[in-house]
């Protein structure tokens, strides 16, 4: 069986949202799976909105999620296939020139809806002369051109939604080339698939209607047409549809808040489908979970809180391994025995700074009973300590002054970290030593 070539094709607009990550992971996770390839391809035909720094972005969150592209193209460097392609389309009879303007295609469809008919393009230009189109051009208009659709039932297995079917004789004959001579979305889309050999095409079910006009699209150029699966949208928890421009859930604004990129990847992918969003380990194990026939209909709601604490249990079962550089590059020390001791009590990698700080100070103690702090100081055994230590020295203070339970232990919590709550101290007494404890019992800063 051929490997799989699966794309993912955004437009260098703005920054990708989750939902566009949705989209990018399912065909990336899809490759992977079988061994195939990902393809990432810039959509950026519109040359007024498409920007360099978008397209960086989009590179950076890709490596950031895990999934750099086998394989990378652009739009803009391939204008002569799609130029061969609309000369191979207008030699059929397929690719005709509209010469109406924006407005007058306006004032044709309110009076469409006036008439209580559907606001499909009524062909007007292919009734027109060779003469009267001279004209036109004369008075300086510029034609936009049009694949003529026929006008019947277009059929697909959807690998997502199952059988599919749209009725081209309900749409109005698609524009493909603009006035300017640049081209839309739908024709450079079908002629990278076929000249890059792509046998699926998974995106978000807005394309469906796209999928029927592409299939006929590919037919007239004599290629096949890969499998098509249409998975549904992500919104935000309130229901709201995400937009780039807008910059809803960008997955740079979720990288700059010290999310993990598995974290993002499994909601991303798992939400709203039959699988319920568990943590992953890494994109083999969520790979595997992918099955695009799992996929709700119904819009999925991508909430951020879900987030968080998914985000958090990760980062729970991380090992310090994982994280070592991360850690070093924060100025936090203390390896393994520190990751082990805070990790449970942590919603990012980014937290442990927090419990550094209370681990190698300055830390002002809290202390609430100077002559208690002042007995335990006493009863606190000579280093090296281990994870023993605790244990050994709660029960000489428990002898020494009697206390028990909360008595006991809050006093000492608070004396040594200055908080409430926290990792055992277990755990933690070994990394703030000796020296610093017994300053911090005497309520010094340290």
């Amino acid at each position: 069986m051929t490997a799989p070539i699966l794309r993912f094709a955004p437009s260098p607009t703005g920054l990708l949202h989750i939902g566009n990550a949705r989209t990018a992971l399912l065909n990336a996770l899809v490759a992977r799976r079988a061994g195939g390839t990902f393809v990432l391809r810039l959509d950026d035909t519109d040359r007024e909105r498409s920007r360099e720094e978008f397209a960086q972005a989009i590179r950076e969150d890709l490596a950031w999620l895990g999934i750099p592209p086998d394989v990378a193209v652009r739009q803009s460097d391939r204008i002569a296939l799609y130029d061969a392609a609309s000369e191979t389309l207008k030699a059929k009879g397929l690719l005709y020139p509209c010469w109406e303007t924006p407005d007058e295609l306006e004032r044709k469809r309110r009076l469409q809806l006036a008439r209580g008919l559907p606001p499909v393009y009524d062909r007007a230009a292919l009734a027109l002369s060779e003469n009267e189109q001279a004209r036109l051009a004369q008075e300086g208009r510029r034609p936009h051109w049009r694949f003529k659709l026929d006008h019947r039932t277009v059929v697909w297995h959807d690998l997502v939604r199952g059988e599919a079917s749209v009725e081209c004789g309900s749409l109005s004959d698609p524009v493909l080339v603009r006035e300017d001579g640049s081209y839309l979305y739908t024709l450079p889309s079908v002629v990278d698939d076929a000249e890059l050999g792509v046998t699926q095409v998974v995106r978000g079910e807005d394309h469906v209607t796209n999928t029927a006009v592409q299939i006929q699209i590919f037919e007239a150029l004599g290629h096949a047409a890969p499998d098509f699966g249409h998975h549904n949208l992500l919104t935000t928890a309130s229901g709201e549809g995400l937009s780039k421009r807008l910059g809803h859930l960008s997955l740079k604004g979720l990288r700059e808040a010290g999310l993990e990129p598995l974290a993002v990847a499994a909601l991303a992918v798992l939400v709203g489908s039959s699988d319920a969003v568990r943590p992953v380990a890494s994109l083999d194990e969520l790979a595997a979970l992918v099955d695009l026939g799992h996929i709700s209909r119904a819009p999925a709601r991508f909430d951020e809180a879900e987030l968080s604490s998914l985000n958090a249990r990760i980062v729970h079962e991380t090992p310090y391994e994982a994280v070592a550089e991360r850690l070093a590059a924060m100025g936090i020390g203390g390896g393994a025995a520190f990751w082990e001791a805070v990790r449970g009590n942590l919603e990012t990698v980014a937290d442990a700074a927090r419990w550094w700080r209370v681990v190698a100070g300055p830390v002002d103690p809290v202390i609430e009973d100077a002559a208690f702090c002042e007995a335990a100081s006493a009863a606190l055994p000579d280093e090296p300590w281990d994870a023993g230590t605790w244990k050994a020295w709660t029960d000489a203070v428990k002898a020494s002054t009697g206390a028990k339970g909360r008595a006991l232990f809050m006093p000492l919590r608070k004396a040594l970290t200055g908080l409430d709550h926290g990792p055992e101290l277990a755990a933690l007494l070994p990394l703030i030593g000796r020296e610093r404890a017994l300053r911090r019992l005497a309520g010094e800063r340290a």
